[in-house]
């Protein structure tokens, strides 16, 4: 019977979404300490999006191809900790622009490669995927908080230790992963263009793009607003935290959920949350209880949507393709909708101000639930390991 090395997996989703934790909310603060402009701190941040475009697909090509996943999520975990390092050295936006690059090419290339072999691990079990999944969530927590707490009382330059600190947990729990053999199907050799050319998989893949570009604002100016709203850096930790909090809760209870609900369902209702999410966070600022409502959204913003999107990727790319098709999820809807979010939102927070930019992204949602409303079917989500033949 194949053992699942549950800890040595957990262990690397906690250290890779502490990284998350410490960069997303404080990196813009540290980037404005510098004394960037909006548009400027858009841009460097959306460096993490961009490299998702091309970059997961490149790396989980090679992996595919040379059947030698860990050894890529390694060598990725490396060379991340070796590009953050530049930041300690680097002052001017044309520096600062080129470590970001460094530092998302190598970082955007592990986390598919992990989800796959997460599977493979699993193999008949994936309804565990969230159990292994949430301890992401609460390496986020902890790093959120700590970080929050810490740059309280010392300066923002202190949260460059405490990135690294995190990649250092990366590149130890990427040396402790064992490879995993490929969970074959019947349809093991179907070519990824066949794939994409299902209407179901287009659709989804719509969605994901509309719905990363909807939480672009928030990635790169949530903390910004908050703080511009007079809340302490331990308070947006503990905002950022409650959300994830939520997400947690939603991972632990996912397989029941999936199990009663299905996946187009848990999927409409994400996007609906997420229309109102964003105008909540747009146009209530000012009211604590309406922002911590918005953040408890978070669980079905992003942790059911996630779930259930890579559940369905998952099952569409099978055998020698889920590699790929992990890596087209992450650069379709992190990549390339993180990326168009992160950028418009840059221009628009300048241009148009903090409300009106959370409109938009509430309108980002809006139209990738339209997406999953016409082209997403539930018979398509039923379907595990292979597509639908293609219709019409």
């Amino acid at each position: 019977m194949h053992s699942v090395p549950y800890w040595r997996l957990s262990g690397y989703y906690f250290y890779y979404f502490a990284f998350i934790g410490a960069f997303s909310p404080y990196f813009g603060l540290y980037l404005q300490s510098l004394a960037f402009s909006a548009w400027d701190i858009g841009l460097l941040m959306s460096q993490m999006q961009l490299m998702r475009l091309c970059a997961p697909y490149l790396w989980g090509a090679l992996a595919d191809r040379l059947a030698r996943r860990v050894m890529v999520v390694r060598l990725a975990a490396a060379l991340s900790l070796s590009g953050f390092s530049t930041f300690f050295f680097v002052e001017g936006f044309a520096a600062m622009l080129l470590a970001m690059a460094l530092l998302a090419f190598f970082w955007s290339a592990a986390l598919p490669l992990v989800e796959t072999l997460t599977f493979d691990h699993l193999r008949e079990q994936p309804g565990r995927y969230s159990r292994v999944r949430l301890w992401g969530s609460i390496g986020f927590i902890v790093a959120v908080l700590g970080t929050g707490a810490l740059l309280d009382t010392l300066s923002l330059r202190s949260l460059l230790w405490v990135i690294v600190g995190t990649l250092i947990g990366i590149l130890l729990h990427a040396l402790a992963i064992p490879e995993a053999p490929l969970h074959a199907a019947s349809d093991d050799q179907l070519p990824v263009a066949e794939i994409l050319r299902q209407p179901c998989v287009r659709g989804l893949f719509a969605a994901c793009f509309a719905m990363s570009a909807a939480h672009g604002a928030l990635y790169v100016f949530y903390s910004i607003h908050l703080a511009d709203h007079h809340y302490s850096k331990l308070l947006v930790g503990g905002l950022w935290s409650l959300g994830v909090l939520a997400e947690i809760v939603v991972f632990y209870f996912m397989s029941g959920l999936l199990h009663r609900f299905g996946l187009r369902k848990i999927l409409l209702a994400s996007f609906v949350a997420a229309v109102g999410r964003f105008l909540i966070i747009g146009w209530g600022v000012d009211w604590l209880s309406l922002i911590v409502f918005a953040q408890l959204l978070h669980g079905l913003t992003f942790g059911a949507y996630h779930a259930a999107a890579i559940a369905a990727v998952n099952g569409w790319f099978p055998g020698r393709c889920q590699a790929r098709g992990q890596a087209l999820y992450s650069s379709v809807s992190f990549g390339a909708g993180g990326l168009a979010g992160g950028l418009f939102s840059g221009w628009a927070w300048e241009g148009l101000g903090a409300a009106p930019t959370y409109t938009i992204s509430s309108a980002f949602a809006l139209a990738g639930l339209l997406c999953v409303a016409v082209w997403v079917r539930q018979a398509d989500l039923t379907v595990v390991g292979k597509p639908r033949a293609p219709r019409g």
